[in-house]
């Protein structure tokens, strides 16, 4: 496999539901050097910590039978808020020239919930998504898996 090309400039934006980390390559196509631009973390407590009312019953008007009310998932309606408040963001940062091209590392469970949020903008800059959970690894560990090791697609 290659490794992932990333040119003085770009920004890596490594995510999941709770976190990101916008990186900047500030050293080349060849010797890349990322630094951490922006950190976005959102606390997001368990659905069991945030919701406490238990499902809700409806009753049929014809024959009596009852079916439970599935609960809102609070925890996964905050990682969607996060990620569509992300999405503005990189929108924001294309639109007003910050960067120029940007590549997305995520779960894909995230990368699955962000791509909806994406703006024409945002699609038009994005070079490429790795399907990665990293967000939890130092940058310079980061740079290593992505970067280095040809571990990228």
């Amino acid at each position: 496999m290659n490794k992932m090309r990333i040119e003085k400039g770009d920004w890596l934006v490594v995510c999941d539901g709770r976190k990101a980390l916008i990186l900047e390559n500030v050293g080349d196509e060849m010797f890349p050097n990322l630094h951490t631009r922006e950190v976005h973390e959102q606390p997001n407590p368990s659905t069991a910590a945030q919701g406490s009312d238990a499902p809700g019953r409806l009753h049929s008007a014809a024959g009596g039978s009852r079916s439970s009310v599935e609960q809102t998932d609070w925890h996964d309606e905050a990682e969607r808020a996060f990620l569509r408040g992300l999405a503005g963001r990189l929108d924001a940062a294309v639109s007003s020239g910050e960067t120029k091209a940007l590549t997305m590392v995520a779960s894909p469970r995230a990368l699955g919930m962000i791509r909806a949020d994406y703006s024409d903008t945002v699609r038009k800059a994005l070079q490429g998504e790795v399907g990665k959970d990293l967000v939890k690894l130092p940058v310079y560990e980061i740079e290593k898996q992505l970067l280095l090791s040809g571990a990228a697609k």
